[in-house]
């Protein structure tokens, strides 16, 4: 069976651990192609491969500095994910907060012993 292809949008490129690690890696900055693969431990070529997925819909920016190219994550492209993350968010706050007041009312019960 044929692999789904990974440049068709933002969700689609960081499925995969790697290009999530290189998004990590440039969280604070621009670096390098050799300062990423100093950063995640990945070979040269691998790191490329994954920019260019990034790249490709549109998650890192580049610019040429010299002979260098600096990548950077690009955040408003980040906007859908976050978009589809938050809707989960109202669901999240109130299972914590009933399990916030089941650990409450055990630590109750504990008391009363």
């Amino acid at each position: 069976m044929a692999r789904a292809a990974t440049t068709d949008d933002a969700f689609n490129a960081i499925a995969e651990a790697g290009r999530r690690a290189l998004l990590d890696a440039m969280g604070k900055g621009e670096l390098t192609v050799g300062e990423l693969v100093d950063r995640v431990g990945f070979t040269q070529p691998q790191v490329s491969k994954h920019l260019g997925v990034l790249r490709a819909v549109g998650l890192v920016l580049v610019r040429a500095e010299g002979r260098h190219r600096r990548y950077r994550v690009n955040g408003p492209a980040l906007k859908p994910i976050h978009d589809w993350v938050r809707t989960f968010e109202g669901t999240w706050n109130q299972r914590l907060d009933r399990l916030d007041d089941l650990l409450a009312e055990l630590e109750s019960m504990e008391e009363e012993k």
